[in-house]
Order: C-alpha cells, then structure tokens, then sequence
C-alpha cells in the first residue's frame, strides 16, 4: 500500500515560558500561544497533505496542567482530523506522565494513547502498517524500553515510536536510552523518535528520526521547529522532509565587527545581519539574540557606547514592525586588535615562537617533537594519514612545516579567533 503519515514529537502545549515577563518590550501573548498555533499549523499541513495518520513520540503536553483548556483544545484539533478520517497515535513522554490532563482526558475515537504498562501493537490492515509503541509510565524512565518491543510483523511496514534520548544528547535528561544498533537491526521500518528537541536523522535504512519540537521555546531551540512528513511507496519509504510548523523564531545572530571602524559602521553590520534574518524568516516573527563579536578598531567606540548601542539596535526593530522583529537580547563581545609587534613582545608568546624557530634549527629538537608526536599519534584523526602525505618520524617534513605553525599561531591571536579542527 501507499501512503502519507505526519511524524511529530514535543509539542509542550501551553509551556509556561517562565520569566518571559522579564525581558523588556517581549511580545508575551503571541510567544505563550505559539505552541497553540504551530500544532494547529500541523493539523492543517496533515488536511491539506491528505495524510493517513499522525504519530506524536511523546510531550504533547508540558508537565502537572490542570487548566483543562490546554486538552480541550488539543480535542478540537483532534476532532478536526477525525472529520478527515485522519488517525492520531501518541506515546507518552516524560512530560505527559505527570500531566493531570494525560490520564483523564477524554479523547476522540481518532486518537489512541498507546499503553504504558508494556509495549502495544495496533495494525492498520488497510494500509498494511503496524504501529508498535509504549509511553513512560512514571516521569523518569531510565530503562531501554525498546528492548522490550515486539518483533516486526511480517508483510507489514513497522514503525517504533519511542520517547527516547537515544545514546544521549547534550541538554535533555537521559531518559529511556536505547542502542542505536539495536534500533537499526530490530527489522522496523521507520523509528519514530521523541525527547530531543533538535531535528536529527540518526539513520536512513532504517529510517531512525527525532523531528525535533514543533515550536521553539527559548534561545536554546533556535532555528526551524516543525515536523516531519513521510511518503510510503510500495513498502518502502520514497521521501522524507521536514516541515516548518513554527511560527515564533528564535535566531542566535553573529554579527561580525572585525572590519568596523567607525560605531555607524557597527550599526550598519547589524542592521545588514537582521535584513538577512528577516529575509530567512518568511513571514515569522522573529526573536532574535544579538552577540556583536570580533577583534575591532571599534572596540573601544562600542564600549564607550553600550547603552546607545542597544537602544539604537532596539529602534533598529521596531522600525521593522514589532510583528516581524523582537530583539531578546543584546551581548556585546568585542576587543581591540592586537599588533604583530605587541604580540611578539608577549612573554608566553615569543618564547613559543622562539621555540619554534629553535626546533627548525636544531635536530636534537626536531627529534625530541618527533617523540612527543608519535607519542600521541592515537589522539589524531586517522584519516591524516590514509594518503600517506603526512610522516610525523620526517624530519625534514616536520621542519617544513614550522613556519606555518608560526604564522598560524600569530594570525589567530591577532584576529582573536580559535582553533578548529580545519587548522
């Protein structure tokens, strides 16, 4: 059979957004109803995508509500799909199990909150699909409840949801960690993941995705929030994409001053950046955390200025619309440039390069370097040596590339820059 699902996750109806009331000028009214409107804009992408069902992995709602106005309206959406004929199947996440509305709300006939005593199999036999899946029974869930999902039903296309940290993923509890592997060589089709709010595909045969949430929340979750929409051909997933759904954007903006000179300078490069991201956003009102950065002859002018800076960045937005534009924040992280001569008359500094230059002179040293670096050989990436360019027991090799090591050394300390890997 074929078919069109919607895959989302973390909706967290009604989050509170505590300490909103904080932020000066901050559009509070349209930030809390945004996860209203971004869930309604998934029902309306699932009516006008004529999908056949709706998966939500977990965190529908957002924790112990008891305003049953956040379910009610959860209802009304649903009922909405049902009109459809469009199915909706949940787990329940870490949220929804201490939610008051989860365990009482009475749902449409559309909607099936699939168990949390133990793994639940649901087959739709006009679509040739089984729906294998378990909610968290208590708030903290700290056993692989994957381990105990049944085995895929033959001539179906199976699909796991689970509320899942996976293998564990920076900022989110380590709530029902699975293996990876074992996910991929269960013989499901499709994983249906939750809990993690950034969108990641963890593998594509299986497909194995976290949709991310459908609406960002704070400065944490900036960029695109939505869901995901799959098509089903002949057994097999054909396509898979995601969907924006939200309509408040958090945006982290960098704003390079390294080149400025002048503050008007500064204030064109910031009004440059929040162009683009007004450009990018298509529409949505954008919540955006300005961090002017760079080592810039401007620094001082900048320093000098903080106040004026952000109220003329602030009227920067509301030139904008004030339904286009929210600055959330303003940091300033400049310094003054420094000179090649004051930086070679740095004590820590000059006695590195110094060291430098020695080693290209002396073989004694030349040896010793060899020794440390084959020494920590293991630590490299191994793919620098897969060409053969690279031989760290070369001593000419190795002498070659010291005047490199200085002058990357001196350029990075004077634009104030770090390391990467690329270096």
């Amino acid at each position: 059979m074929d078919f069109k699902f919607l895959h989302a996750a973390d909706i967290h109806l009604d989050s509170p957004l505590l300490g909103l009331e904080r932020y000066e000028g901050a559009p509070v009214e349209q930030v809390r109803g945004a996860t209203r409107k971004a869930f309604q804009n998934m029902v309306d992408l699932a009516l006008e995508e004529g999908v056949d069902f709706v998966l939500i992995s977990g965190d529908l709602y957002d924790g112990d509500w008891r305003d049953y106005n956040t379910g009610l309206f959860f209802t009304t959406q649903g009922a909405r799909l049902r009109e459809a004929g469009i199915k909706v199947f949940i787990v329940r996440g870490n949220h929804d199990a201490a939610s008051q509305i989860t365990r009482i709300l009475r749902l449409p006939d559309n909607i099936k909150d699939l168990s949390t005593r133990e793994p639940e199999t649901v087959r739709l036999d006009d679509l040739g699909v089984a729906l294998h899946g378990q909610g968290f029974p208590t708030p903290a869930v700290t056993e692989d409840l994957s381990r105990s999902y049944p085995e895929p039903l033959k001539g179906y296309f199976n699909i796991g949801l689970l509320h899942t940290c996976a293998t564990g993923r920076e900022g989110h509890a380590s709530y029902a960690p699975c293996d990876l592997n074992y996910l991929i060589n269960k013989g499901y089709d499709y994983w249906a993941l939750g809990h993690v709010h950034k969108r990641e595909v963890l593998q594509e045969d299986p497909w194995i995705i976290f949709p991310g949430n459908t609406q960002g929340r704070h400065i944490r979750e900036e960029g695109a929030k939505g869901c995901t929409l799959v098509r089903v051909q002949g057994g097999r997933v054909q396509s898979l994409e995601h969907r924006d759904l939200d309509v408040l954007r958090w945006i982290l903006c960098n704003i390079d001053v390294t080149e400025a000179e002048t503050y008007e300078q500064v204030l064109e490069g910031a009004e440059k950046s929040i162009e683009e991201e007004l450009g990018r956003g298509e529409g949505r009102l954008l919540a955006l955390r300005l961090v002017i950065r760079g080592a810039s002859n401007a620094h001082h002018k900048i320093i000098d200025r903080q106040q004026q800076l952000a109220n003329d960045l602030r009227a920067l937005a509301v030139e904008r619309g004030l339904d286009r534009i929210w600055i959330e924040k303003i940091k300033v992280d400049t310094r003054a440039p420094v000179k090649r001569e004051e930086l070679l008359e740095s004590t820590p500094v000059a006695s590195l390069l110094e060291y430098i230059r020695e080693s290209s002179r002396s073989d004694q040293l030349l040896e010793e370097l060899i020794w440390e670096l084959e020494r920590e050989r293991n630590a490299l990436p191994a793919e620098l040596f897969q060409e053969g360019e690279i031989d760290l027991a070369d001593k000419e090799y190795l002498r070659s590339l010291l005047p490199q090591v200085e002058e990357l050394i001196i350029s990075r300390l004077m634009k104030g820059g770090e390391f990467t890997s690329e270096d």
